[in-house]
C-alpha cells in the first residue's frame, strides 16, 4: 500500500534534482563567459605595461643622445656666437685703438703768440740770435749773470784748441781729477789712459768732468794757468760779464750771462773739431783691453736726430739749474739759443722746441724784411 505523502515527496525531490542538473549544466558556460573577458583584459594590460616599459626604456636610451645632440648644438651655437662677439669686441677695440692713434697723430700743440716776450718758456733766462746778422730774435733776462755749470766746458775746449797741443798724446786720469766739490760720478777710474783727443770728445759730448779736469791739469802750467787762459780768452771775445774758476763748471762761481754765452757759442762754432765732438751721438772708449765704455750725448735733441745742430752743450748743477747752449739751423736761419736755469732736462728741450716753432711761424727766413 502506498503512503499518501510519498508521491509528493518524490515529486519535490525530482524538481530539486532537475533544478540542480540545470545549474550544473549552465554553470560552465557562465564561468567561461566571465573568465574569457577577464583573461583578455589581463593580457591586454600586461601587453600595455610591457609596451609602456619598452617605450620608456627606449625613451631613456634616446633621451640622453637627443639631449646631448641638442646640448652640443646649443654649445656650438654659443661658441659661434661667442666667437662672433669676441671678433666684434676685438674689431671694436682695434677700431678704437686706431681712432685713438689717429687722434694722437693729428693732435697739434697750441698756437704760439706772435710776441717773443709772451712765449711759454720754463727757463729763467733765454736768448736767441741770428748768428749771421746778430739780430736778436728773443731775449729774457739776457744780461743776468748766473752760474753756467758745464757750459763752461765750451771755453775749456776753446782753450785746448787754441793751445795746439798734441791731440794724440796719452794722458792719465789722476786722483786730482776726482770731483771732491759735488762728488759727481765718473766711469773714468783713476789710472785710466786715454788720448787728449778722446778726453776732449768725452768732455764735450757727455760732459765728462774727469776728462775736462785732466785736460786742464795736463796743460802747460797746470790747472791754474789753464783757468787764467780761460778768463783771458773771455776778455778777448768781449765776454765782459764772465768769470771762470775751474775747467769743469762744477763750481757755482763759474758765471756768465746769456749774451756772453752766445758770443762763446759763435766762437766755438768756428772750430770744426768742437762742432764734431759736441754733436757726436755716441762714442765707445776702449780701456785697457776691457769691454769698451759706451758714452752717449747728453743732449737728447742730438740723439733724436731731428734737428740740424751744428754745436751744443748742456749743463747742470743745483745753483745753475738745467742749461743749454745750441747752434742750429731753423727754417733757413742759423740761430744760437741759450737757456739758463730751466726746471728739468725735459723743460729745457721743450723751450728749444717752442723757440723752433716760433721761428718757423713768425721769424723764419721767408718772413724777414
Amino acid at each position: 500500500m502506498t503512503h499518501p505523502h510519498g508521491g509528493r515527496t518524490r515529486l519535490r525531490l525530482g524538481w530539486w534534482i532537475a533544478l540542480l542538473s540545470l545549474m550544473l549544466a549552465f554553470a560552465p558556460l557562465e564561468g567561461f563567459a566571465r573568465s574569457a573577458p577577464a583573461e583578455k583584459v589581463t593580457v591586454s594590460a600586461k601587453s600595455n605595461a610591457k609596451a609602456k616599459s619598452k617605450s620608456r626604456a627606449s625613451a631613456k636610451k634616446r633621451g640622453p643622445a637627443r639631449g646631448k645632440t641638442k646640448a652640443s648644438a646649443r654649445g656650438a651655437k654659443k661658441k659661434v656666437v661667442s666667437a662672433k662677439s669676441k671678433k666684434k669686441v676685438v674689431s671694436a677695440r682695434s677700431r678704437k685703438a686706431k681712432s685713438r692713434t689717429v687722434v694722437a697723430r693729428k693732435r697739434q700743440p697750441p698756437p704760439l703768440p706772435a710776441s717773443p716776450d709772451k712765449l711759454p718758456l720754463a727757463a729763467s733766462v733765454a736768448y736767441v740770435i741770428d748768428a749771421e746778422s746778430n739780430e736778436v730774435l728773443l731775449s729774457k733776462n739776457d744780461d743776468d749773470v748766473r752760474p753756467i755749470a758745464s757750459l763752461t766746458k765750451l771755453m775749456t775746449a776753446l782753450v785746448i784748441s787754441d793751445a795746439q797741443l798734441p791731440m794724440d798724446e796719452t794722458i792719465v786720469i789722476d786722483d786730482a781729477d776726482v770731483d771732491r766739490l759735488k762728488f759727481s760720478s765718473s766711469r773714468l777710474r783713476v789710472g785710466t789712459e786715454l788720448t787728449r783727443r778722446q778726453a776732449l770728445h768725452l768732455a764735450l759730448m757727455s760732459s765728462e768732468n774727469r776728462a775736462a779736469h785732466a785736460l786742464a791739469r795736463t796743460y802747460p802750467g797746470g790747472v791754474t794757468a789753464f783757468v787764467s787762459a780761460m778768463n783771458i780768452k773771455a776778455r778777448q771775445l768781449g765776454m765782459d760779464h764772465t768769470q771762470y774758476v775751474d775747467p769743469t763748471g762744477l763750481s757755482s762761481d763759474n758765471q756768465s750771462s746769456a749774451r756772453d754765452l752766445a758770443i762763446l757759442g759763435a766762437a766755438a762754432y768756428e772750430r770744426p773739431l768742437l762742432r764734431k765732438y759736441s754733436t757726436s751721438p755716441g762714442y765707445q772708449l776702449a780701456v785697457d783691453g776691457k769691454r769698451p765704455l759706451r758714452y752717449v750725448n747728453s743732449n737728447r735733441l742730438v740723439r733724436a736726430g731731428q734737428w740740424d745742430i751744428g754745436l751744443q752743450k748742456t749743463g747742470y748743477i743745483n745753483e745753475a739749474g738745467q742749461c743749454l747752449l745750441m747752434q742750429a739751423k731753423v727754417d733757413g736761419r742759423n740761430v744760437i739759443m741759450v737757456f739758463l736755469d730751466s726746471a728739468s732736462k725735459i723743460t729745457r728741450v721743450k723751450d728749444a722746441e717752442v723757440v723752433k716753432r716760433w721761428i718757423r711761424a713768425y721769424a723764419g727766413e721767408d718772413d724777414k724784411g
